[in-house]
């Protein structure tokens, strides 16, 4: 018997290796089998995305030549008149209590906004935060109560390929529902740009980390659902790369990790999105840097600059470092390292793996805003330039205004009075007066004191070097 017992086991073994015939593309063969759907995750998912019309009184001007900058220097042309401007797009409720994510440019500067929720009801709404550089907004809707709401999914765990349908009212012809797979992951682009023009609010330069989709999204559809089969949450559509304005199914969607930090800061009551601070400039490291560094293959982001109050310095990284992983994920660029970190929120921890000189290593990263100094101050009578008010260059408008970690200088942030004619504008950043550098506001009240009749003044105007040369006349 032992023999037999032998001479069995390698047949076993065959049996449990060869490949199953139910691998192979086959027809279907049971009614069961052809009745397969997406019917049951729409009758899930669907309530729970809305319709908004946002409607927006603009002045215009009644000569065709208002907006030319040649003519309206010479010539009246007219009265503006108010004019109504209306704007649809998609919503999802996230909390039965009515609060609805949408993007951004769906209901910019919005004077009223409709919430129509899938059984026709309508509700007021309005905006509780709003963020132009994520194209993201929060509405609270009036009245609301035991509303369908989705829940969020794990966008981390999406993969390429996954089964997606994409929800929304795409050109107004009422709710429609589209599927496709997810094309991509980790796609970096501006969110709210060329391809999302379903409202007119357009958005900020911010760099945007997205999911791709080829399920069909159209104008209309911004603002609405990507879900995955089990009717959750997995991401919020915002824009399509087109040149006819239709769908070419090239799609993009906000990840629901990064709406779920969104709408948590929203619900804590905060005025505005606040990300954390990583204080460091990087690189992503291609074939040819990776060759320069020694690394046998490419990957991660290398630190070009650090701020000295980065939370990356005081964890011990400095300028050459590589960085690899956040929480076990891949970081291959700014706009994946910034996402990484945003959905951590601005109090969290980052566990960071990075090399140096061809040793790994990991270290833990405490995240905070970015930190800010004094408080503005606006010169008076005392300054020839009075009415100006000045902030300080600290590392919270660094960041804000994307400036070199290294730029000192002192920002503009206000014009009145007799300022309005040196042509300053808010956001120039002072560097020099009269040849001096200038870091802190009252070093500016000191060098534009009455006495002095002409100036010379380097600034940075939109990240480009300028001077203004001025004269008292």
């Amino acid at each position: 018997m032992r023999p037999l017992r032998l001479t069995a086991l390698p047949l076993c073994l065959a049996l449990v290796i060869a490949p199953p015939a139910a691998a192979e593309t086959q027809v279907p063969a049971t009614g069961a089998q052809i009745a397969l759907s997406f019917a049951p995750v729409v009758r899930a998912a669907a309530p729970a995305v809305v319709s908004i019309y946002a409607r927006r009184i603009v002045a215009a001007r009644t000569s065709p030549f208002a907006d030319d900058p040649f003519f309206s220097r010479f010539f009246d042309l007219g009265p503006t008149v108010p004019r109504v401007q209306n704007a649809l797009g998609s919503g999802v409720i996230l909390r039965g209590d009515g609060i609805v994510v949408t993007n951004f440019h769906v209901v910019a500067d919005a004077d009223e906004i409709r919430v129509v929720l899938a059984d026709a009801r309508e509700f007021d709404g309005a905006v509780i935060l709003a963020d132009r550089d994520l194209d993201l907004a929060v509405i609270r809707i009036d009245g609301a109560r035991d509303l369908p709401a989705l829940a969020l999914a794990d966008s981390d765990g999406a993969a390429v390929g996954d089964l997606v349908l994409a929800i929304g009212n795409p050109f107004g012809v009422g709710q429609t529902v589209t599927s496709g797979i997810v094309s991509a992951l980790a796609r970096a682009g501006r969110a709210g740009g060329p391809g999302a023009p379903d409202g007119p609010g357009g958005s900020g330069g911010q760099q945007g980390y997205f999911i791709q989709t080829d399920a069909a999204v159209n104008p209309g559809n911004s603002g609405g659902a990507l879900v995955d089969l089990s009717g959750r949450l997995l991401g919020i559509n915002t824009m399509i790369v087109t040149r006819s304005g239709g769908s070419n199914g090239i799609g993009f969607a906000i990840p629901a990790n990064l709406v779920g930090q969104y709408v948590a800061q929203a619900e804590a009551g905060a005025s505005r999105f606040v990300r954390p601070w990583a204080g460091i400039d990087v690189q992503p490291v291609d074939a040819d840097l990776a060759e320069a560094l020694g690394l046998t293959a490419p990957g991660g982001v290398v630190i070009r600059d650090l701020h000295p109050d980065s939370p990356f310095a005081a964890a011990g990284l400095r300028t050459g470092d590589v960085i690899t992983l956040i929480d076990g994920h891949a970081v291959n660029g700014p706009a994946e390292l910034d996402y990484r970190l945003t959905v951590l929120g601005p109090e969290g921890t980052a566990r960071v793996a990075w090399r140096r000189d061809g040793t790994e290593a990991v270290a833990d990263v405490a995240l905070s805003p970015a930190p800010a100094s004094e408080e503005p101050l606006t010169l008076g009578a005392d300054s020839a330039f009075a009415g100006l008010t000045l902030a300080p260059l600290d590392a919270a408008l660094i960041d804000r205004l994307g400036l070199p970690l290294a730029t000192k200088g002192v920002v503009v942030a206000g014009v009145a009075g007799p300022a309005r004619g040196t042509g300053l504008r808010p956001g120039d950043v002072l560097l020099a007066i009269n040849g001096t550098p200038v870091s802190a506001p009252p070093e500016v009240a000191g060098l534009t004191a009455p006495g002095a009749r002409d100036w010379t003044v380097e600034l940075l105007r939109n990240g480009q070097r300028a001077v203004l040369r001025l004269s008292g006349g």
